[in-house]
């Protein structure tokens, strides 16, 4: 399963790659833009599946567990909901130079509460491998 999770994750990066490789060769064109976009959605709804999934899976594995797995669900629906409040709350106005207007509140909000949660996923993860190899060096 691991080697399968490592194969799996390299075709992500070649393709993650080859994407921004297009957009720098197109010099940043509508079409290129528009591909990174949807492969960074693609990307984050991926990565919430695989928590989510992750956790339910590991609940059913190991009944003992039940309440880390539950409460592992319940921290990532906190955290897009917080999200999805504070990016509701505001009034960005992104330009539409395609249309020569702004894009609607909706779209802004779905694209500023993926950010917060990215934002959020980096710091996880950066303070989580910092206080593992704390933790190692403790040992």
């Amino acid at each position: 399963m691991k080697k399968v999770l490592n194969i799996l994750l390299g075709v992500l990066m070649v393709i993650t790659l080859a994407l921004v490789a297009y957009a720098i060769a197109a010099g940043g064109s509508d079409a290129a833009i528009s591909l990174n976009l949807i492969w960074g959605y693609v990307l984050m709804i991926g990565a919430i599946v695989a928590a989510v999934g992750g956790a339910i899976y590991s609940m059913l594995q190991s009944p003992a567990g039940a309440k880390t797995s539950i409460l592992s669900v319940v921290l990532i629906l906190v955290i897009v909901g917080v999200a999805y409040f504070i990016s509701a709350g505001h009034s960005v106005q992104i330009v539409d130079l395609q249309n020569n207007g702004y894009f609607a509140h909706g779209e802004t909000v779905i694209t500023e509460t993926c950010v917060l949660v990215t934002y959020v996923a980096f710091a996880a993860a950066i303070v989580t491998a910092l206080v593992t190899e704390i933790w190692a060096a403790f040992k």
